[in-house]
C-alpha cells in the first residue's frame, strides 16, 4: 500500500525554521513536536540559510536561476529543431539541384 506524500506550506516551514534558528529549540525537539523527520527539518533549516528570500517558492513557482534554466532550455530544444530542419532542407534541394 503507497502512502501519500505529506505536504506542507512555505508558512509552516518558515514557522518550523524559525522554531530552530531564532527560539532556540533543538533540531530534533522541534521535529517531534512537529510530527516531522528530523532530517526533513534539517533540509529546510539549511535551505533556509542558504537563501533565505527565495526558500520554498512553492508549487507552481521556481527560483529566478531555475526560471531561467528552464527558459534556456526550451530555447535550445527550439534551436536544434531550427537546425535539423535547415539541415533536411538543405540535404533535400541538393539531391534536387543535381
Amino acid at each position: 500500500m503507497a502512502t501519500q506524500r505529506r505536504r506542507f506550506s512555505r508558512e509552516f516551514k518558515v514557522e518550523a525554521v524559525r522554531l530552530v534558528v531564532e527560539r532556540g529549540v533543538s533540531a530534533a525537539q522541534a521535529a517531534r513536536d512537529l510530527g516531522i523527520h528530523i532530517n526533513v527539518l534539517r533540509t529546510w533549516v539549511r535551505e533556509q540559510r542558504a537563501d533565505p528570500t527565495h526558500a520554498f517558492p512553492g508549487n507552481g513557482q521556481q527560483k529566478p536561476e531555475d526560471a531561467e534554466i528552464t527558459q534556456l532550455k526550451r530555447e535550445v530544444a527550439r534551436l536544434k529543431m531550427e537546425r535539423d530542419i535547415l539541415k533536411k532542407a538543405a540535404a533535400y534541394f541538393a539531391k534536387e539541384s543535381m
